[in-house]
């Protein structure tokens, strides 16, 4: 299938605004370019309740935004990592995609503002989403959430963060009811098919994606390690059930079909969807496709089969 024709002229806009790439520009210039993305999101949908706190993290206090559809007292849970390269974005550009999930799976959704690169490289973005999961679990009667119930998710880097939290929650002996991983950059392999197919023209590049990895990991040290990079993983056996959803021009696209190939091989439960006409990012742009909204109901029912 060509471009969805309202992504085509979401492009053409985004060309016409003439904004520097990422690494074009002081991180402070990118970041503040960014502030506009909520208007893509879509309506926000109202959930019984939404609360800001900070929790205190492994080296500073942490912003959450807590997504709360009902008033169950033991409801289901996803700790949310949201995209962004691990350097961009913010939580409010996920309000309505967010909202729309909680309320299709019951589930409370903690969102965290995770400190970025490249001011805080790896492995501190990632020990604060593990240590999200870790408060969420200790606090749970406090919550209101059942702690046996709890799954993870994220788009883009935070499908990167959730992978990643994924495999240390298994190797700690934490048993997840699931990994939503929507796009995930979970490897630093630049020769895929799809960095090569669609590396430009299609809203992220892949020397976007070169420069985001750069600003994470900051050298090579870190390239054997799974919770940098969930790919050089060498065992995937015992993960959580899987969720995958991918977009049809995506650089990523090829990450997530090596990943799910991987979790598939080692006896792990997997649900994979590509949306056709679709480029990355489009599951929280609600306000440029309807599909955004059909895969957020496609991931919320598979969440419910496994909560």
């Amino acid at each position: 299938m060509s471009l969805a024709p309202e992504i085509r002229a979401y492009l053409e806009a985004g060309a016409a605004a003439g904004l520097p790439q990422v690494w074009e520009a002081p991180i402070e210039v990118i970041r503040r370019n960014r502030q506009s993305q909520s208007v893509f999101s879509g309506a926000i949908e109202k959930v019984t309740e939404v609360v800001n706190r900070y929790i205190p993290g492994p080296t500073a206090d942490l912003p959450i935004r807590i997504y709360r559809p009902t008033t169950d007292a033991k409801a289901p849970a996803i700790i949310y990592l949201h995209g962004g390269g691990w350097v961009l974005n913010f939580l409010d550009i996920y309000d309505a995609s967010l909202s729309r999930l909680a309320n299709q799976t019951g589930a409370t959704i903690i969102s965290v503002h995770y400190q970025k690169a490249p001011e805080h490289p790896f492995p501190i973005p990632f020990d604060d989403c593990y240590a999200t999961l870790l408060w969420a679990i200790e606090n749970a009667d406090a919550l209101q959430i059942d702690k046996n119930r709890i799954g993870v998710a994220g788009d883009s880097a935070g499908g990167n963060l959730a992978s990643a939290v994924a495999l240390k929650a298994r190797d700690n002996g934490i048993k997840l009811a699931f990994q939503l991983l929507v796009y995930p950059c979970n490897d630093r392999n630049f020769d895929t098919a799809s960095y090569k197919e669609h590396a430009t023209g299609l809203g992220l590049t892949t020397q976007a994606m070169q420069w985001f990895w750069d600003q994470y990991l900051q050298g090579d040290a870190h390239d054997k390690n799974p919770y940098a990079i969930p790919q050089r993983a060498t065992d995937f056996s015992a993960l959580a059930p899987a969720i995958f959803i991918t977009a049809q021009y995506d650089p990523l696209s090829s990450d997530s079909e090596k990943y799910a190939e991987a979790l598939r091989k080692a006896g792990v439960t997997v649900a994979f969807r590509e949306y056709a006409g679709m480029i990355h990012g489009f599951y929280s742009s609600m306000g440029v496709t309807p599909t955004a909204k059909e895969a957020i109901d496609f991931a919320a029912a598979e969440i419910r089969k496994l909560i």
